[in-house]
């Protein structure tokens, strides 16, 4: 099968045997997947990273164990726990400490014709769900972890930073939950895509000190958790989105004398995020920016690492 391996900053094409099924697991078709600013950070040392990559995904189950799977539309969780330790035990594989990650650790990525992944790891996806929206699931699932980490109520005074794709998936899932967000952002037309969704939108210039409950960096960026701690209000929460290659350099004095929480947040429950597409509550559909086959991986990579573009979709040939 024709499969995408990230090697010291080369994205390559290989012809690579097809993924052997273990017990418990199904077999995958790949239908369509994303590149992502994790996939762009491991491209560049994230992790150390060699191998396969791609944990956004939608495919078609074609072997699997559980015999209702069998030629399903599906999504995957990405985090496989051991099944052994007490993390598993109480439902926490993602915080196992010897879990596997689908495209990040010890896992083959989703940027293959085929995958694997664990039966239980899997959803079936509602027809009214399109595939290239799909695609969004597990990033989405990671914005709407927030609300399972922080208590967000109606009118919640919130800041967003960054305008890539996870901001504008934060500040979507913040303002259906009815909190009041404001994104704040660098590029028009990006801004554009949540303003069309009536949320508040700001340049990202010079923030208000000390303005919102709850802010939330999304920058990918050093200066993010600077900035997000600067405009948070005594007692008040900053949730970290952010991952990248190097060092995040801040002042923890404001947040000792603020008595601000820090929250890291990664990933999130699957069930609310596909029920946000299908009921319309987060459009995602103006950030895909570009598609390409999976043999012009290295096209589609520097694609999406060009400034402003938003989600860049993979598809077999």
């Amino acid at each position: 099968m024709l499969a995408i391996h990230l090697e010291n900053g080369r994205v390559e094409t290989r012809h690579i045997a097809m993924p052997r099924r273990p017990p418990g697991f199904s077999l995958i078709r790949l239908i369509a997947a994303g590149i992502c600013n994790t996939d762009l950070e491991l491209q560049r040392g994230y992790y150390g990273f060699t191998g396969q990559p791609g944990h956004e995904f939608v495919g078609e189950v074609v072997e699997s164990d559980r015999a209702g799977l069998v030629g399903k539309r599906v999504c995957g969780e990405i985090n496989l726990g051991c099944d052994t330790c007490d993390w598993c035990a109480r439902g926490l594989a993602r915080h196992c400490p010897n879990r596997t990650v689908l495209g990040i650790v010890r896992h083959p990525g989703a940027f293959a014709e085929y995958l694997t992944l664990p039966d239980r790891n899997l959803h079936v996806l509602p027809d009214e769900v399109r595939t290239e929206h799909a695609v969004f699931i597990e990033p989405l699932a990671a914005a709407a972890r927030i609300l399972d980490q922080v208590r967000v109520e109606p009118m919640t005074r919130t800041a967003v930073l960054g305008d890539g794709k996870l901001g504008l998936l934060i500040a979507q899932v913040l303002d259906a939950s009815g909190a009041r967000p404001v994104l704040y952002g660098k590029h028009p037309e990006k801004l554009r895509i949540a303003e069309e969704r009536g949320i508040r939108t700001e340049r990202f210039a010079d923030p208000p000190p000390a303005a919102f409950q709850l802010t939330v960096d999304a920058t990918g960026s050093p200066a993010g958790l600077r900035a997000a701690i600067a405009m948070t209000e005594p007692l008040g929460t900053v949730v970290l989105k952010s991952t990248m290659h190097g060092a995040a350099e801040w002042d923890p004095v404001p947040v000792i004398v603020n008595e601000i929480t820090l929250a890291g947040s990664r990933c999130g429950r699957f069930e609310p995020a596909v029920e946000l597409l299908r009921a319309g509550r987060v459009d995602v559909s103006r950030m895909i920016s570009d598609e390409f086959p999976l043999d012009q991986a290295a096209r589609a990579f520097a694609r999406a690492a060009e400034p402003g573009v938003l989600k860049v979709l993979l598809r077999p040939a």
